[in-house]
């Protein structure tokens, strides 16, 4: 005879994954420049930016028309050096970033002095990048305290206004649904979710200095984050969906995996349940309550011999000793106890004292 046995719904497996951080303010600066000779462009020119300070020394190369631009320059005084052919130029340059702006650092060979600089319509441009990131800045200043205190409810306008400004911004796109989860808007954050996924998929297509390992852990952390939603939706399916997509992409796919897990236990899918457990396991071998659900699943498929004694199949015991040793004062460390007690099977109890050394 088979005898079931029931135990606690997991109650433990949302959180969100990668929570919004604060974002950083600009402490570096952007640059754009020309090289002529006698007002003629030069291409394949070296320009050389040394810091004044430390010594860091960054590289470009003028393209066909001349021209050059360079990012993440920290503000200060810079030696600029140009070498095209046998002519050589140098200058000192300051980079401000005042207001986000593009600094110019322009070049002509023959007069030995500053370039030209930039025409009206790049004047033009520089100008409406700089207000941008003058607001930018100034809603990051004030979405960061947000954050940091879990005010979802100031932070989720905050997020919106910046990605009106920033609609390819996919990680705005992230922490707002991750607001609207916190604030209970299930159904908003499923809807930004689904936004955001495809933004960071082609995340390299639209910013070719995108980093897509960044971009493909986030998409992954928002199909979870999006299965987590769906979960408190009661569309189960539906999650399982968005975890076993985020598991796929995860280069740490343990906790969709478990979610996986927890999700199908609670439905009552032992076998899919089980599965679930073991490539949690195999992700992250120090995940308690994933040997919790394998051991309880497998207890509940007991079977009573003749002389009434329950069988466990062969597992089980080590699986529920394996939460002991890596959760001695977990929450179902009773009920591993109970069922280790149920199958006659010795409960290690030296895991505590290890734990305290």
């Amino acid at each position: 005879m088979k005898t079931k046995l029931t135990y606690a719904v997991m109650t433990t497996l949302l959180f969100l994954a990668a929570t919004a951080t604060a974002w950083s303010q600009a402490t570096a600066g952007k640059i754009q420049g020309k090289v002529t000779d006698g007002g003629k462009p030069v291409a394949d020119a070296q320009v050389t930016l040394t810091n004044a300070d430390n010594g860091r020394a960054f590289k470009m190369k003028t393209d066909k028309n001349g021209q050059f631009n360079g990012v993440g320059l920290p503000f200060g005084v810079y030696d600029e050096e140009v070498t095209a052919g046998d002519k050589h130029f140098k200058t000192k340059v300051q980079i401000r970033g005042e207001g986000g702006a593009v600094d110019d650092v322009s070049v002509e060979m023959t007069s030995g002095k500053p370039g030209a600089g930039p025409s009206k319509e790049e004047l033009e441009k520089m100008k409406t990048e700089r207000d941008k990131a003058v607001n930018e800045n100034t809603l990051i200043a004030q979405l960061n305290p947000a954050l940091q205190a879990k005010d979802w409810a100031t932070a989720e306008p905050i997020l919106t206004k910046l990605i009106a400004m920033n609609p390819n911004r996919w990680d705005y796109q992230q922490a707002l649904g991750n607001a609207q989860f916190s604030e209970g808007k299930f159904d908003e954050a499923v809807a930004t979710f689904d936004k955001a996924i495809p933004i960071a998929e082609n995340a390299t297509k639209t910013d070719p200095k995108a980093d897509p390992a960044k971009a493909k852990a986030g998409v992954a952390q928002m199909l979870t984050n999006e299965g987590n939603a769906y979960l408190k939706l009661k569309k189960n399916d539906k999650a399982i969906e968005a975890y076993t997509k985020a598991a796929a992409m995860d280069p740490n796919p343990g906790t969709a995996y478990f979610n996986i897990c927890a999700t199908q236990y609670n439905s009552g899918n032992t076998q899919g349940a089980l599965v679930a457990c073991d490539k949690a396991i195999s992700a992250d071998p120090n995940r308690a309550d994933a040997y919790f659900i394998k051991g309880s699943l497998m207890m509940a498929e007991s079977k009573q011999d003749k002389d009434g004694k329950l069988q466990a199949p062969a597992g089980t015991a080590e699986a529920l000793n394996k939460y002991l040793e890596l959760a001695p004062d977990g929450p179902h460390a009773n009920d591993v106890k109970q069922m280790l007690n149920y199958i006659g099977a010795k409960i290690e109890t030296t895991y505590h004292e290890r734990k305290k050394k």
